[in-house]
Order: C-alpha cells, then structure tokens, then sequence
C-alpha cells in the first residue's frame, strides 16, 4: 500500500460520511490547480484547495451538505446510532474561523451556489476583496458527497499518483542523509536512503525505504526513469562509484554529491582519467549540493538547501505535469 493511500483510507476509515471538494476550474492567480482535492468531514479534513477564505468557504459549505443530507448519508455508510447522525450532522466540529470574520464574502459566495445534479454543487468564486483575498483568480469548486464509488475511485486515484511519484535516492544515512530523509518524508516522493552499514538506517523516519547492500552502486541501475540521485556516504572512493554509475544515466533528473571544491576537483580527475568519464557527463554533476550561497554547514541546513534543489530538478518539465492532487 502506499503511502498517500494508506493516510486516505485511515481517513475514511474514521470518516464514513464525508465530502469531496475539487477545484474544477481555475483562472487567472488562483492558490491551487484545476484538480487539486480535498476530503471534509464533519470533524476533520484531508488535503487542501490552498488555505485561505476560499478553502474556509469551502469546508462551511461541505459540512453544510453534509449536516443537511445527514439521515441519507448515515444510512448509506451504515449508521444506526443516535450519536454517529449526530456527528453526521455536524454537531462535533472543530473550532475554525467563524461565518461573521469572513463578513460579505460568504455571502456573496452563496450567490455564486449552484445545484449539479441531485448530489452535488457548484460554487463560483472570484478570489477577490469580497472573500478577503487578493488572488486577482477565479475558481469553479465542486462539493459532492462520498458514496463508496468514489471511495474506491479516490483510493484508485491515490495510488496512481503515488505511482508516479519521482524516486530520490539517497546514498549515505549519515548526518546529512537523516536530514535529508526526514525532509523527504514531507514531500510528494518516493524516497529509498541506501546504505552499507546496518545501524545507519536505525533512525530513517517511517515513509521512508531503506535499502542495506554492500554495493550500492547497483541501485543506480535499478531506478526507474527521472530518479534523483544524491550521494553522501561516509567513504569518498564509495561517493566516486556511486557517482561515476549514476552519469551514466541520462535519463536522471538530477546527480548530486555532498563535498568541497577540492574533493569535486579530485573526483574530476578521477572520473576523467581512470573511470572512462566525459566532461559532458562530468557537467551534469550538482557538487557541492545545495549551491554555494549560504555557507552553513549544519546537517539541517544543507539538506533544507538540497531537498530545495532536488525539488526543482525533479518538478521541472514533464515530471510537473505529476504533482499530486491531494
């Protein structure tokens, strides 16, 4: 299972009566993409359409539907307690920004309410002063119950998109690869920290995929198109193979390794003169990660710099086309 799946089906899990909230246009300056997602539920949230007056306007019009259609809604999700219609209903709710501090702009939005169909709505909503937000956009946001169709094909969603995450390698669970795990970890990748030494991989946050082998070069080969390859281990002869075999993909969408100017120079002249390298494959190489302007050499620091980095590399071109709409 993976793992924006997993977090989906937990929150269904405790959310059998929800609603799906979907950006289904978006024009102009707008905080989210046409196709960005989110899940209300009387008493929680999943995902985003961007914060903000519109996502608040949103949630109050999600549980509205939900607190007025709750008899229907709780007999489907199978329902029989007093006590779970009236959560349904909206009774239990979390504490949030009140109708009265967004003024007119609710209300103006109201106007922008339309029915689609028998289950859903339509709300039209221009990201102006009247909602308290200067965006200068305008979105369509559709409001639509959860019946378990769309559980399945929200799941089904869920995994794809996981499918198509880009994969960060990270050679090395040292200071600096822990770092750069656990800022990994918050991001829409799929992120594999590969090492030789067993206890390294001991402290590797949850989401992340470990991997001990006493060649991690290998690895390299087996990474699927439009991987990231960062390298950092605690051995420079190990950093240069690693280096020297990720070149050889021109299909990586970024090749990093940790180090001074100096050790770039010596690994130049390495990869030149003894490991059958080319100055074209040798320009590809990110060394040092994280670019040179802020000389901070803290663990944290570096990998925030990287992570930022690596990010750019990956979300650039056609793997852009692939951020998640969760």
């Amino acid at each position: 299972m993976t793992a924006t799946a997993r977090s989906l089906i937990a929150f269904l899990a405790a959310s059998p009566v929800a609603a799906l909230v979907e950006v289904a246009e978006a024009k102009g300056s707008t905080p989210r993409e046409k196709g960005a997602r989110m899940l209300v539920s009387p008493a929680a949230i999943f995902g985003t359409i961007g914060g903000g007056q519109l996502e608040f306007m949103a949630i109050d019009k999600a549980r509205a539907m939900l607190k007025e259609r709750a008899p229907m809604l709780a007999a489907e999700a199978g329902m029989d307690a007093a006590s779970d219609a009236l959560a349904v209903s909206g009774e239990v709710s979390p504490p949030g920004p009140s109708p009265r501090s967004r003024g007119d702009g609710a209300r103006r939005a109201d106007a922008g309410q339309r029915q689609v169909g028998m289950a859903a709505i339509m709300l039209d909503i221009p990201l102006g002063p009247e909602i308290g937000q200067c965006c200068g956009g305008r979105v369509a946001v559709g409001i639509r119950p959860i019946d378990e169709a769309l559980r399945q094909e929200l799941i089904r969603d869920a995994e794809a998109e996981d499918a198509r995450r880009p994969h960060v390698y990270v050679f090395g669970g040292g200071h600096v690869g822990l770092s750069l795990a656990s800022a990994f970890a918050l991001l829409p990748v799929e992120t594999i920290v590969v090492e030789t030494r067993a206890d390294a991989l001991e402290s590797m946050p949850d989401p992340v995929t470990t991997r001990l082998t006493p060649m991690p070069e290998e690895m390299v080969r087996e990474a699927p198109v439009g991987a990231a390859f960062v390298v950092l281990t605690h051995d420079h002869a190990l950093d240069f193979l690693i280096v020297a075999e990720a070149l050889k993909r021109d299909d990586a969408a970024y090749v990093g390794m940790i180090g001074s100017k100096t050790k770039k120079a010596t690994f130049k002249s390495w990869y030149l003169k003894t490991a059958g390298g080319t100055e074209k494959g040798l320009a590809r190489l990110v060394s040092p990660i994280g670019g040179g302007t802020v000389k901070d050499k803290r663990p944290a620091v570096i990998a925030a710099l990287a992570a930022a980095e690596i990010m750019t590399a990956l979300l650039s071109g056609k793997a852009a086309a692939q951020i998640p709409s969760l």
